[in-house]
């Protein structure tokens, strides 16, 4: 574990990540939080972009991402309705906005953020520019992680044994997933959409065979009791998690196949390599379903 303490100074709100343009022209005035309870002190927020994870006990709130910074208020209000407590802890999965996009708010409130080395890196002013160009915003300095971790951290908080672990080249560099060991449940961050195609960050790391090691390391511990959260989507079991799994394999085979035959990616697209699974996981429309064909594809011939 690297341990980075900064001063946090009061900055003018800007959200890191992909979603800088995205929150800058959305409408978030009627986005509601809905808050669902997993076990006594574990919960998951749902309300635009990433799914959050809540644990909530004598230590104060620990939180799992953080969503767009104009919802940090709808956000915390939520979380006043289990816990009288200020958020202490925020947990960012990866770096992109619809995750990271509130740390600045939390941050100015108090609260320490913690991640991956290379969310640090892909948010940190002075580093972001080498990592992704222009694709991003700055991270003020008030939403930058003050704890970082290579491969695993944990946190003994709340009664919990909260266990965070790096896997690498997934849907980016810098993915973490969170297991709250006592309560059995799992926040797997983008490592896992539930109910559509993810969509995996090639141009920052990520890789269609990482996400299928993902869920083959969860499965690997995971019971039928435990609790998943997914990035995006609702919660599930280690059954909904198998079903993701089979598909990312199967589709990723079937590319292969064809990348070793020498097919282009329009070939790819094409030969409908996602045909019967559409009817599960095609909820956002073709074009999503084809730029994650693209990813898969680009996964395979420019990968890790």
């Amino acid at each position: 574990m690297t341990t980075r303490v900064r001063r946090l100074p009061l900055a003018v709100v800007m959200i890191g990540a992909l979603s800088a343009p995205l929150a800058a022209q959305r409408d978030f005035s009627n986005v509601q939080i809905r808050t669902e309870r997993l076990t006594e002190s574990l919960f998951v927020l749902m309300g635009a972009g990433g799914n959050i994870g809540l644990s909530i006990g004598e230590d104060g709130p620990f939180v799992v991402d953080d969503q767009f910074a104009p919802l940090t208020a709808k956000i915390k209000m939520a979380i006043a309705e289990v816990s009288d407590r200020d958020v202490r802890w925020v947990l960012n999965t990866h770096w992109h906005g619809d995750h990271t996009g509130g740390n600045e708010n939390f941050g100015e409130g108090g609260a320490f953020i913690v991640a991956h080395d290379n969310v640090f890196k892909r948010l940190n002013p002075a580093e972001f520019r080498e990592l992704v160009g222009e694709r991003s915003s700055q991270m003020p300095d008030a939403g930058m992680p003050v704890v970082t971790f290579d491969r695993t951290i944990t946190f003994h908080w709340n009664g919990e044994d909260i266990r965070i672990f790096h896997v690498a080249h997934a849907h980016t560099d810098g993915d973490a997933v969170v297991h709250f060991q006592k309560g059995d449940v799992v926040h797997m961050g983008d490592t896992f959409f539930n109910g559509s195609y993810p969509f995996i960050d090639v141009d920052s790391g990520g890789n269609v065979n990482g996400m299928i090691h993902s869920a083959e390391a969860l499965l690997g511990f995971a019971t039928s009791n435990t609790k998943i959260i997914p990035g995006h989507g609702p919660v599930t079991d280690v059954m909904g998690l198998r079903s993701y799994r089979d598909m990312l394999m199967t589709v990723r085979d079937r590319v292969l196949t064809m990348v070793n035959d020498g097919a282009s990616q329009e070939e790819v697209l094409a030969s409908n390599p996602t045909e019967g699974f559409d009817a599960i996981w095609a909820a956002r429309g073709d074009q999503w379903t084809g730029r994650f064909v693209v990813s898969v594809y680009r996964s395979l011939t420019e990968g890790r």
